[in-house]
């Protein structure tokens, strides 16, 4: 039986790295059936609205998604597609893994950890009105449900990877009561994971120590803003954000997306490193339970990037997206 996968190409380079992400998922060995759906720039373009409620409704039914990136405006217009899926779909869990890829020459070349991210709240949300000209207002919402969903969910993902050990991200030293709650719902979870150690470190630590030992973490939870900025820092550890795979995952629901943006500068170039959506769909097959395609494709991934003859620009080489994709599939 195939699955059904909706597909969302995004915007600028979107619809090349998604082309090709589509095209070694073909070649894993599981059937697919494909829906396109739109978002962003190019859905407010065709539809006027750029998260119509049938794509919305695609993501909700499909067995997963896999979505390039969406454009969002500075300071003015729409507000963040992924902010407005994550919401209205509940996909409360935002998973990045980093973890050091051969033939990408880094600082460290053993690093692997997890940031586990809560999706829904905090100041992420954008939730920020004028009081009166010249002043801004932005709520950041903590709740127990959420901030303990969220420890379940890191504390169960170190679990099932044969993880050693989480660390609560934080600063309850100065959010007294609103990262004081994340870190006692933390600890609250921590307790029914009595094999699993248990630490915590606040953010502005937790920088400074993953870019002078990322080996002393193994998962790391945090709340919304803090799982963004910590967990492009991460990538950054591994070869930045070309390479970088993210799910976010919710009661049956799952999207699957790279961590980069649309890179309209280079869009319809065809010189976009379509790595990080390829390694998303890695995700999205072991999401699905098909550890065994999941470990081919990733494996073809590692192969290319270890001979280094079809690398894209960013990462040394002169290879266009076609042809690293072309390599890729040789390699499965």
């Amino acid at each position: 039986m195939a699955y059904s996968i909706t597909l969302i190409p995004g915007d600028g380079i979107g619809p090349e790295v998604t082309a090709a992400a589509r095209q070694v998922l073909d070649a894993s060995g599981v059937d697919f059936e494909w829906q396109e759906a739109s978002a962003g720039v190019a859905a407010l373009e065709a539809l006027g609205d750029p998260l119509p409620e049938a794509t919305v409704e695609a993501v909700r039914n499909a067995d997963a998604t896999l979505k390039g990136p969406t454009t969002t405006p500075s300071g003015v217009g729409f507000r963040s597609i992924n902010v407005a899926l994550r919401q209205k779909l509940t996909l409360y869990a935002n998973y990045r893994p980093a973890r050091s890829l051969p033939g990408i020459k880094t600082r460290y070349d053993d690093v692997d950890l997890i940031v586990v991210r809560e999706n829904t709240e905090g100041l992420y949300s954008g939730l920020e009105h004028v009081v009166v000209p010249g002043v801004v207002e932005s709520l950041r919402i903590i709740t127990a449900v959420a901030s303990e969903r969220i420890a379940k969910f890191a504390f169960e993902t170190a679990q099932r990877q044969n993880r050693q050990r989480v660390t609560c991200v934080h600063k309850a030293n100065i959010l007294k009561l609103s990262d004081g709650l994340f870190l006692d719902s933390c600890r609250k979870v921590a307790a029914d994971f009595p094999d699993i150690e248990f630490d915590d470190c606040i953010v502005d630590a937790a920088a400074m120590k993953l870019v002078s030992n990322p080996h002393m973490f193994d998962v790391m939870v945090m709340e919304n803003l803090f799982g963004d900025i910590l967990s492009d820092l991460t990538s950054g550890l591994v070869g930045g954000l070309g390479v970088t795979p993210s799910a976010n995952v919710g009661e049956g629901m799952a999207v699957f997306e790279a961590v980069h943006g649309s890179a309209p500068d280079i869009a319809g170039k065809g010189i976009a490193n379509p790595t990080a959506l390829v390694l998303s769909g890695v995700l999205m097959l072991r999401y699905l339970g098909e550890k065994v395609a999941a470990d081919r494709v990733e494996k073809a991934v590692h192969a290319v990037l270890a001979a280094g003859e079809a690398l894209t620009g960013d990462l040394g080489g002169k290879a266009t997206t076609q042809q690293y994709t072309d390599a890729v599939l040789a390699a499965i």
